[in-house]
């Protein structure tokens, strides 16, 4: 059960660079960047969720 929760919180850890990344390589004005940065960070799975559905898109 361990392996489960632990692969699971990996998944996530790489979703959430990942789109870090991505708001980072983002056309959208400095503070968006921030603010999406943040709901990423504090509500990582939730945060994932709202940006890859309405998160700024690529440059």
């Amino acid at each position: 059960m361990d392996i489960f929760t632990g692969l699971g919180g990996l998944i996530v850890l790489i979703l959430n660079i990942w789109a870090i990344v991505k708001v980072l390589q983002s056309g959208a004005p400095g503070l968006n960047k921030v603010l999406w940065i943040l709901l990423i960070l504090v509500l990582p799975i939730i945060g994932f969720i709202i940006w890859f559905l309405a998160g700024p898109k690529g440059a």
